[in-house]
């Protein structure tokens, strides 16, 4: 995405919330400066993360110039409406845990602050592709990675050599092994394309080079149906179309029987796929394995990312510099990093804290793997960059709703993702903003 300031996105979303309200940016230095001089602080943080006040609590044991006090709230498109409305109300928490694919729709209702001032030196401490999405490719910064989830092939290890397979490292093989998967066990799958959960597709595109969104000037400019896209759909679309792969949705009984029994021999997932493997699959730990995900040419080294999220500063909060302070303590200090693994379960954006600490022995349904978490990091490390938009939530459900339907019948996903792309200018539109297609 090319260098996005709040003015030039300012500009895009002057239709819906005028200009001149949008040129503000919160509390100015002055005002952290003084916050700081008359006394403690007081912070509220926004955040669905099980376990957050515990990490919190240990922030505030040696901070006591400075104290957050988390609100548990709901996650997804829920959250970002309600920080929306209580910015326009200028009643916004001084911080929030965003996803990343919310950060364009947040800076663009004026709802984040820049912290780049607060920050600065911290840019190292994450891979380049996730940092890329808390600053959109400019010099700002609207929130600081917290954690990321790169997509890795996972498989079972026991199957692939009673079968005599392969483990994939580039796209065609992954489909000549889907294929060979069917005609050594006709009643066996490889994988299934699923289209109940749009996060998957998107990295699958990112790790394509995929550009949803980008921006040109003062407008935004849709690019869902770019050449990396249509590969990808393309290439899953003709596994589904020819039977070499399922074309069941994700989480449901089925799915969850077909791991647990060996059905579908593998899954594309992210690095979080141990947890949910240990509660659908439970009868087979110890037997899956993962690698890195296949590559379209050999010799690349790219992986795409499927969820994640980010600690933002508002620009309703008095005292930036010290919600920056907080923000930049969670997401970097190893205490905290430890606590988050510990506490809320996540795999942490910052690259030192992805092999250490909690994260410096395998999973225990991944007991087989020693180096899981070794191996992970250095998947990490090759995220590729993503480029968000103000309505992701919307090409997400038309997603949803078109790519369903060609899963269903095994074909029109071509015309799934030109309804995509249409869907998601019109609405751009319909909001009021500029658009450059």
């Amino acid at each position: 995405m090319p260098h996005i300031t709040r003015r030039s996105l300012a500009a895009a979303t002057a239709v819906l919330l005028g200009a001149t309200a949008l040129t503000a940016c919160g509390s100015s230095d002055s005002g952290d400066k003084a916050g700081a001089e008359s006394g403690p602080v007081s912070l509220t943080y926004w955040a669905w993360a099980p376990g957050m006040d515990k990490v919190a609590a240990l922030w505030n044991a040696k901070h006591p110039d400075i104290k957050v006090t988390v609100q548990k709230q709901a996650s997804g498109d829920d959250l970002v409406t309600k920080i929306i409305t209580a910015a326009k109300a200028h009643k916004a928490p001084d911080l929030v845990q965003a996803e990343y694919q919310a950060l364009p729709t947040l800076v663009s209702n004026d709802a984040l602050a820049d912290i780049a001032p607060e920050v600065q030196g911290v840019k190292d401490k994450f891979a380049p592709g996730i940092w890329q999405q808390t600053t959109f490719g400019g010099e700002a910064v609207y929130a600081l990675p917290q954690d990321s989830g790169p997509l890795m092939f996972f498989y079972r290890e026991d199957l692939f050599k009673q079968y005599g397979l392969t483990v994939p490292t580039t796209w065609d093989e992954f489909a000549e092994t889907a294929r060979a998967v069917k005609k050594k066990a006709p009643k066996k799958s490889l994988t299934t394309f699923s289209a109940n959960d749009s996060g998957l597709f998107a990295g699958l595109s990112q790790q394509a080079g995929a550009k949803w969104w980008t921006f040109e000037g003062d407008a935004w400019k849709v690019g869902i149906d770019d050449a990396a896209t249509k590969k990808v759909t393309d290439f899953w679309g003709g596994l589904v179309a020819e039977g070499a792969v399922d074309n069941q949705p994700m989480y449901t009984p089925a799915w969850n029987k077909a791991l647990n029994t060996g059905e579908q021999l593998a899954w594309v997932s992210a690095v979080w796929a141990p947890g949910t493997l240990t509660t659908a699959a439970p009868d087979t730990k110890g037997k899956w394995a993962m690698a890195p995900l296949p590559q379209w040419n050999k010799g690349e080294n790219a992986t795409g990312s499927w969820g994640g999220s980010s600690t933002a500063v508002t620009t309703d909060s008095k005292h930036k510099a010290a919600a920056a302070q907080f923000a930049t303590w969670l997401n970097t200090d190893p205490e905290a990093l430890a606590a988050l693994v510990k506490e809320s379960g996540i795999y942490p954006a910052a690259t030192a804290a992805q092999t250490s600490g909690a994260l410096a022995k395998a999973p225990d349904y991944f007991a087989n793997q020693p180096d899981f978490y070794t191996r992970a990091a250095e998947i990490a490390k090759t995220t590729a960059p993503a480029a968000w938009g103000p309505n992701v939530n919307v090409a997400y459900t038309s997603f949803k709703d078109q790519f369903g339907k060609a899963a269903k019948a095994k074909t029109g996903f071509p015309e799934a993702l030109t309804t995509m792309q249409g869907a998601t200018i019109a609405d751009l539109k319909k909001q009021g903003f500029e658009v450059a297609n």
